[in-house]
């Protein structure tokens, strides 16, 4: 069917009259969501939409992957391995896109950003408590962070219930008891506030799991849907840390930090240790 000037019609039966339904407006809230955004330089900068664009949409994103984990941390607690794995292959659809968005931050040049960067006082990316609980979920757990989020009640609330809980790795480990695999006890009874350490003594675990795939495909798959997400979460590490390089160099940060130094450092943590180790130890 052609096309008539290039214009289709409207169909009859498209509701028109949204005065009592509800509308993709007001279902996504869209008034609010779209007057969220708020330069704050003096005159305003054309490029500062850009970045508050940039990172409210990642508070979004990162808010989607920590109800994911959280979800994926209760199914393996019921054992339902499945559901677990189903909701960390969503997250790491989303890792993706978080990592391609930095391509669009960086098209920000040092001057543009110069030119606004001094209004934004000491806010910071630093400051996303939605950022630190994903950190937290996955293992990284910190408790000298939570000062910075005292001033907002509900977020030093939130840290602090992550902080308290069991870590998506820590139910996998826990898994894995359940099924017969034998993790170390000084895994089982850790303090869950405290992150993750090297436990040499899981690597042989994991020996068995990887060389015996056939026999534990359930568990081996588990294993490489963790690493992914760490080779995601640190890909997305690395993105952040050379943007700001391009864009500021080796400035400090807003929120005190030493910048892209301090960037660096985080990619010397991990989430998922033995994960890793093991591979020297396959074929061995």
């Amino acid at each position: 069917m052609s096309v008539e000037k290039n214009t289709r019609k409207l169909e009859k039966d498209i509701v028109r009259d949204f005065s009592s339904r509800m509308s993709y407006a007001s279902y996504l809230q869209l008034p609010t969501l779209l007057s969220a955004q708020q330069p704050v330089s003096n005159p305003e900068h054309h490029d500062e939409l850009l970045f508050i664009i940039q990172h409210q949409t990642t508070e979004l994103w990162l808010k989607l992957v920590l109800h994911e984990l959280r979800s994926a941390a209760a199914w393996l607690r019921s054992d339902d391995l499945g559901s677990a794995l189903k909701a960390i292959a969503r997250v790491k659809h989303i890792q993706k896109t978080l990592t391609e968005q930095w391509s669009v931050l960086a098209t920000l040049t040092p001057t543009e950003y110069s030119q606004f960067r001094g209004f934004l006082g000491n806010s910071s990316g630093f400051q996303s408590s939605q950022y630190r609980a994903v950190e937290f979920v996955l293992g990284n757990k910190n408790r000298k962070m939570l000062p910075v989020f005292e001033s907002d009640p509900e977020a030093y609330q939130q840290l602090s219930n992550v902080l308290e809980a069991p870590s998506i790795y820590d139910e996998f480990l826990a898994y894995l008891h359940r099924q017969g695999f034998d993790i170390p006890a000084s895994l089982l009874e850790r303090d869950v506030t405290k992150a993750h350490q090297f436990c040499p003594e899981l690597v042989p675990v994991f020996k068995h799991i990887y060389e015996n795939a056939a026999d534990n495909w359930g568990a081996y798959e588990a294993c490489e849907e963790l690493v992914d997400l760490e080779d995601n979460f640190q890909l997305w590490r690395f993105r952040h840390l050379r943007t700001v390089q391009r864009t500021i160099g080796m400035k400090g940060g807003t929120g005190g930090s030493s910048g892209a130094a301090f960037l660096q450092k985080a990619l010397e943590l991990t989430f998922f240790p033995e994960l890793f180790a093991v591979r020297t130890e396959i074929g061995q």
